[in-house]
């Protein structure tokens, strides 16, 4: 089979066709229609980069031909076709269900927003290309002039003449189905390696062996974990002849700087981190490159005329080349992916063959040959691009304004099924030296798809976290602590986004669609099934130093994780925080498994030791995935498991180990289920740390193994977040349940200790300070309290911070009230 081969199911099955001499209609799913034109009749059955998934369940619908007129019904729309070439005026569609909203053929649909190829100088807001989600209820994906798969799997270009190929999806405002079409016909996002997801370094500089794993080590020193190693394009020769033009483009070590490449990648690798190397691959094999020789014989070329052998994505012996002479010599040194760095547009000796999508996929499916399971790192090349994770979104200018647009833009990547985004965190290029945009930036980075520090070659430029103040180093080293103790919560994710279509981020509306103030947060994100994220993008006020963001609350009691301050939902509000904290909240009935590991690993093996963030209110449940990093298909997740007619998906698939966290909220029970199945990456003996977030046990807490007749006491300690909990090597095969009282409640807290600091740090006057304590501590109902605080003439950033902790919680100010 050709190497180039990958499985597919392009052709639609005949029943959820309805067709005519020139026009074709597909009825993928009751709301995902495929619309064609062919001036000639001859129809496309081949997979498109966006769709390489026709063949799905044939959904009920209904035909009426009425000679010059024909009909498509489903339960999610209407179509009116009048058979000739499209029109506005001869196909419409008109939608069911709460949005009834009607769409003419070429009509504008103003979508939610999908991404965009690249970030390259972007300062802040640039546009973005569409995703399938609008509030309209409809969006169309024009398809008609993407590249193709042949069977055998390479590329081909559009045939010639008029041609029309969309499509449209129609759900309304039930985002996540539409994202699930998306997902069915384009193929779901691959399992990442579990070490993709902790702290990656990467920095624009001319690094030596030396210097870079004096590097690491200086971080192994410092207590903070790393799991990828990027090398920039220093790597290899740039000082090259000028005959050869720029040095951009190459594939031979500096040996200046990397005497024994193969040393150094073992090192790194000895060291837990895994390493990826940046290629240009514009300019192709020039005559100084190492393996010139050997491709130059291969494609025919005469070595001594030293004639460039240039880049040509459309010729399959070149590619053939490229990957087996080029780049698997270096892979046996030991580079685990590559950093595919194309910037030089979307030509090709072909029309139609982008070199992105080229590169994209072949790298992807080369790199996952045998075993090894499959990751890129390249840039965004349109719809279906998610089925190559990561993206690197491109050299951004270090700004306020362009950590500003970042949430935003990652979060509406999802919106194109796009959810592994990888930016230069701290910004790229040009701007300015700013601790705080830096620390703020990595705060960011640890609640994004991946954390990867990054900086250009300007000397002053770098990410070193000792290199900035004590204050900003101690908070960034404490920021990539926690990414790496998050990493059991983002497998877990990880595993659900390949399974069950789910990206890691996901803006508020998907979940609240009808709700207006979630379209107002254009901010704020969902992290995963567990946790609401507000980052913080803008400096903080000069006088109270804290930073602040405007936030939804749904209708649920919130709390924060790192505060232990609880919100009444359904609501909008500010939320402020020192430079020290990021707003992230769960909900009551959260579970959120942590490493507890006291000396955090680089890498990321499974640890020994976990902590479970627990929030009562309502019941909750996690299933806690972990693999021995093995196998390369998920069963229902990712294009490549898509088993095309005869084709058998293999039997590589990843094994996973689940262990379900549940939390029964009448009972006051938590059950940490036995792993299963084991497998021996699983420790048989685990720690469990249980945080009780915002909550003080009323009752004595009790714990009791499945094996076991017995429960026992086990002791709880107050911290300043709520109760501390820990149960001693567990064993991984049984089930553990502990036992926290009937109904438990969160604690209501009192928010005056917590306006203390924010007064006391304030720069203002000191008998002001005095005069709001006097107060906000007064023998009062809290509405009056409030009443009086607003006509104080405070500074309005000190006063939205003072009531934010006020009236957080409703049953303080009830119990207020009430006492008084």
């Amino acid at each position: 089979m050709s190497r180039y081969h990958f499985p597919t199911s392009p052709v639609a099955h005949a029943d959820a066709v309805v067709a005519g001499d020139n026009y074709r209609f597909t009825i993928l799913t009751d709301g995902l229609l495929r619309y064609e034109w062919a001036d000639d009749g001859k129809f496309e059955d081949r997979a498109s980069t966006f769709a390489v998934r026709r063949k799905l369940a044939v959904p009920d619908f209904y035909v009426w031909d009425r000679g010059d007129v024909v009909e498509i019904s489903t339960s999610r729309f209407h179509l009116i076709y009048n058979k000739k070439k499209f029109t506005s005026q001869g196909f419409a569609i008109q939608l069911k269900g709460s949005i009834t909203n009607r769409w003419c053929y070429g009509q504008h649909v103003k979508t939610l927003g999908g991404t965009t190829r690249t970030l390259d100088m972007a300062n802040g807001r640039i546009p973005v290309e569409p995703g399938v989600l609008s509030r309209e209820g409809f969006a169309v994906i024009e398809d008609s002039k993407t590249m193709l798969f042949e069977k055998n799997g390479w590329i081909a270009p559009r045939k010639s003449g008029t041609r029309s190929d969309a499509y449209i999806f129609m759900y309304g405002h039930d985002y996540r189905d539409a994202m699930r079409a998306y997902y069915a016909v384009s193929g779901s996002q691959p399992l990442l390696p579990r070490w993709a997801l902790g702290n990656w370094w990467s920095r624009y500089h001319r690094y030596s062996h030396t210097e870079y794993l004096d590097l690491i080590d200086h971080f192994q020193r410092d207590n903070v974990p790393m799991t990828v190693a990027v090398l920039d394009m220093d790597w290899h020769k740039v000082n090259i002849p000028p005959e050869y033009g720029n040095g951009w483009t190459g594939y031979s070590w500096n040996r200046d700087l990397f005497p024994h490449p193969s040393n150094f990648l073992e090192k790194l690798r000895d060291r837990g981190l895994r390493t990826t190397l940046n290629v240009h691959p514009a300019d192709g094999i020039r005559a100084y490159e190492d393996q010139y020789n050997e491709v130059a014989k291969y494609l025919g070329y005469d070595p001594s005329k030293k004639e460039q052998i240039k880049f040509d994505c459309t010729d399959r012996k070149f590619m053939d080349a490229y990957f087996d002479i080029v780049h698997h010599e270096h892979e046996e040194e030991g580079v685990d992916f590559w950093w595919i760095d194309w910037q030089q547009g979307d030509r090709s000796k072909i029309e139609g063959i982008d070199p992105l999508w080229v590169l994209n996929h072949f790298h992807f499916l080369d790199i996952g040959r045998g075993r090894q399971r499959p990751l890129i790192f390249s840039r965004f090349a349109g719809p279906g691009s998610h089925r190559y994770q990561l993206g690197f979104s491109g050299d951004t200018v270090m700004t306020w304004d362009s950590l500003q647009f970042q949430p935003e833009f990652t979060a509406t990547a999802s919106n194109i099924g796009y959810g592994w985004w990888s930016h230069d965190i701290g910004g790229h290029m040009h701007g300015y030296k700013d601790d705080e945009l830096t620390t703020r930036w990595v705060q960011l980075g640890c609640f994004s798809p991946i954390l990867r520090l990054h900086s250009s070659n300007n000397i002053f430029n770098t990410r070193e976290p000792w290199k900035f103040g004590t204050e900003a180093c101690e908070i960034i080293e404490e920021t990539m602590r926690l990414r790496h103790r998050l990493i059991p919560y983002l497998y877990s994710m990880n595993a659900r986004s390949a399974l069950d279509d789910e990206p890691l981020v996901q803006p508020m509306y998907w979940d609240y669609p009808d709700a207006e103030e979630a379209y107002t947060v254009p901010n704020q994100f969902k992290f995963g099934s567990e946790l609401i994220v507000a980052p913080i993008t803008r400096s903080r006020d000069p006088d109270t130093h804290l930073g602040k963001v405007k936030a939804w609350l749904p209708g649920l009691r919130f709390v924060d994780i790192f505060t232990g301050v609880v919100y009444d939902g359904d609501r909008e509000l500010l939320l402020h925080r020192p430079l020290t904290g990021v707003p992230v909240l769960a909900a009551e009935g959260a579970v959120i498994p942590l490493d507890a590991s006291h000396h955090l690993k680089n890498g990321a093996p499974n640890p020994s030791s976990l902590e479970i963030l627990l929030v009562v209110g309502a019941d909750g449940s996690f299933d806690l995935i972990e693999d021995n990093g093995s196998g390369t298909q998920v069963d229902d997740g990712g294009f490549q498991v898509v088993e095309a007619d005869g084709l058998d998906a293999g039997d590589d698939n990843v094994t996973f180990s689940c262990t379900t966290i549940s939390y029964k909220q009448s009972s006051g029970v938590l059950r940490i289920g036995s792993t299963s199945p084991m497998d021996p990456s699983i420790p048989k003996h685990r720690d469990w740390t249980i945080r009780l977030i915002a909550h003080t046990p009323r009752e004595e807490v009790r714990c009791q193994l499945k094996n076991t007749k017995k429960s026992s006491i086990v002791k709880h300690l107050a911290d300043s977040r709520g109760t501390v909990i820990q149960l001693k090597s567990v064993p991984s095969d049984q089930e553990c349940v502990l036992e926290l009282g009937h109904g438990p409640q969160l604690d209501i807290v009192d928010p005056l200790s917590l306006c203390w600091p924010i007064i006391y740090d304030t720069y203002m006057d000191y008998d002001k300070k005095e005069a709001i304590w006097s107060t906000i501590t007064a023998s009062q109902p809290v509405s009056t309290r409030v009443s009086r605080l607003q006509n104080m003439d405070l500074q309005q950033e000190l006063l939205d911070a003072l009531l934010e902790l006020i009236l957080a919680d409703s049953r303080w100010a009830s119990q207020e009230s009430f006492g008084f």
